[in-house]
């Protein structure tokens, strides 16, 4: 289990400690109920216990097992209704127990070494496959979100309650975007958003399936009804090294941003915007779980697109 789960779990107080508590035991009753054998766990999750298993016929899954948190059936819901196209299958879940079995997938675009503008590309053709599930009946994500709104309110209390980690300029500068994203919020215009499709979300079939013709397919959504520019601004939010290495930081982030306009037909500047105001909330919200690296790269690249 990654320190960042632990530390999400713990978070969330006694349940939290009762999930972590219970874990062996609940991985033991599902490997009777699913007939699996789980084997090492997985690293890299954020906000589950992830482990490869295996069935009697031999075939390897994923068992993912969610911190005790609402929006994990917004996760299975989402997968569910996929179907597999653009997404990882889901096998099994039971949402009450927080439990999923996932078809078994290889590496993230983000760990094969492709250049970051095929790895756009592709993101931009899976998006446009996840834009198309269905949205959720009733529930949670059932209504139209204007994220712009949380972030405006995350920025404004992270900076307070980290003691201003990036300069004045990068936090009026998130929160000016925020509150141009918030205006433009259109319910008519949603879609069921991935809510975080960046390229690590994004891992290679075993395979080729139906569904997968890219030959990734995305993992991990949030599932909500939102603006689809939100998912290109997350896209958009990484590539830390590539900016800080760059002569020229702001004209190669502007050609990403152009590169993903194209392939999706969303407006450039609504990615730009919610592509700076991304990295500045992740930047934040990964210095308050104590991933100052991660954190601190984002809040650097912030400074230099100013």
């Amino acid at each position: 289990m990654t320190p960042i789960v632990r530390r999400k779990a713990e978070a969330l107080g006694d349940l939290g400690e009762a999930w972590l508590a219970g874990l062996r035991d609940l991985i033991t009753d599902l490997e009777e109920r699913w007939s699996v054998r789980v084997e090492q766990p997985l690293s890299g999750g954020t906000s589950a216990y992830v482990a490869q298993a295996r069935t009697p016929a031999g075939l390897d899954v994923v068992l993912k097992l969610g911190v005790p948190d609402p929006a994990f059936s917004d996760e299975s819901g989402t997968l569910a209704r996929a179907g597999g196209r653009g997404y990882v299958q889901l096998l099994a879940h039971d949402d009450e127990r927080h439990a999923m079995l996932l078809e078994a997938l290889g590496p993230s675009m983000s760990k094969l070494e492709l250049a970051p503008e095929l790895q756009l590309e592709t993101l931009c053709r899976l998006l446009r496959h996840a834009w198309e599930v269905p949205p959720a009946v009733t529930g949670r994500c059932a209504s139209p979100k204007n994220k712009a709104s949380a972030l405006h309110q995350m920025v404004r209390q992270l900076w307070d309650d980290l003691g201003a980690r990036c300069s004045e300029r990068v936090r009026a500068q998130a929160l000016l975007f925020a509150g141009r994203r918030a205006a433009a919020f259109d319910p008519d215009l949603c879609v069921v958003v991935h809510g975080d499709a960046a390229a690590a979300n994004a891992l290679q079939v075993l395979a080729p399936r139906e569904g997968a013709e890219t030959g990734f397919v995305l993992v991990d959504p949030d599932g909500f009804i939102g603006d689809p520019a939100y998912d290109l601004g997350v896209a958009l939010r990484d590539w830390c090294p590539q900016l800080l290495a760059s002569d020229d930081p702001l004209s190669l982030a502007r050609s990403y941003c152009r590169r993903l306009a194209n392939g999706s037909g969303v407006d450039e500047q609504a990615i730009w915007e919610w592509g700076f105001l991304e990295r500045v909330s992740t930047g934040l919200y990964a210095l308050s779980l104590g991933a100052d690296e991660l954190g601190q790269a984002h809040l650097d690249t912030a400074e230099r697109l100013i």
